[in-house]
């Protein structure tokens, strides 16, 4: 494992808090008029999906934690985890549903996902900006009802309840941001 310094942070990326691995998914480099500079960061625990704030003074070295990724086909559920299984090797991996969040909504059976592996653990996964998943069950939009900006809600093939414009039908395919649970375009 390296050390960088606070300078080197990028979102996305991988160090060690608290003797655990965390990812950054915010960062700010803060230079009041007054005192030293800093910077105030937002700390996700791979291990428990938790998110907290901590600041470093600018110029700190933190030991950045190696996390490799790789791509791995969604099999199923199994109790409150998720199956993953390596597309070269084999190697089947667990995720909790607490490192996966809402986006279990999403997920796909035999749909290919980048796993993040750090040793011999999976400690998280690279999500997509947009999935593409098929509606179920849509009701029909109710003549003359067009007032602009007119939704509704379908369900897709994961079971997620999803709002969307009144022209989507049963059988079309959407593409939603996994992040928000958005409608983001007929695919």
């Amino acid at each position: 494992m390296s050390t960088i310094s606070t300078a080197d942070f990028t979102k996305g990326m991988f160090i060690e808090f608290k003797g655990e691995p965390h990812l950054i998914v915010e960062f700010q480099h803060v230079n009041p008029g007054k005192g030293s500079a800093f910077v105030r960061t937002r700390l996700k625990s791979l291990k428990t999906g938790k998110v907290q704030e901590f600041t470093y003074k600018s110029g700190e070295s933190v030991v950045e934690v190696p996390v490799a990724t790789r791509e791995m086909q969604y099999l199923y559920k199994e109790g409150n985890s998720y199956l993953f299984m390596d597309n070269f090797s084999y190697e089947q991996f667990n995720l909790p549903a607490l490192l996966l969040g809402d986006y279990v909504n999403y997920l796909k059976p035999n749909d290919t996902y980048q796993i993040l592996i750090n040793g011999d653990e999976a400690v998280g996964v690279r999500f997509p900006k947009k999935v593409r998943l098929l509606v179920t069950e849509a009701d029909e939009g109710a003549k003359g009802n067009t007032v602009s900006g007119a939704t509704k809600t379908v369900m897709v093939e994961t079971g997620a309840m999803v709002t969307v414009p009144l022209f989507i039908k049963q059988g079309d395919t959407i593409a939603i941001d996994p992040e928000t649970g958005s409608y983001l375009e007929r695919a």
